[in-house]
């Protein structure tokens, strides 16, 4: 995070989930914290692995439905993310920048289904 963009969307998302669990893994251990963050670690991975098998395609119809995937799974991240951060100060500035990349994710995974 704060680093130059990476372009490489399969390196991206996988940098993308990497973060998210080195965030997680700094939370206090409350419930909330342990739920949230075991759904961002699910949802934040799926799009760099649903993104990953669109790359691995087996027709048009399966490459737009996997982007789909990755792209609700983005919106879902954020979900968590907005509510790890409204719970967590000491990693809000953390949290507010992996939401900022996931609206990033979700753009970019947009602006591709839209153009296939």
């Amino acid at each position: 995070m704060g680093q130059e963009k990476i372009y490489d969307l399969e390196e991206r998302s996988y940098i993308f989930a990497k973060n998210c669990r080195l965030v997680v893994s700094k939370l206090n251990r409350t419930i909330s914290n342990i739920e949230d963050g075991k759904q961002l670690i699910k949802s934040s991975g799926s799009i760099a692995a649903n993104y990953i098998e669109a790359n691995e395609k087996l027709g048009d119809k399966d490459f737009k439905f996997r982007l789909k995937i990755a792209r609700k799974e983005a919106k879902e991240s954020i979900l968590w993310l907005k509510l790890l951060r409204d719970l967590n100060a000491m990693e809000r500035l953390e949290i507010e920048d992996l939401i900022q990349e996931a609206n990033e994710l979700r753009k970019i995974l947009l602006t591709i289904i839209t153009k296939t």
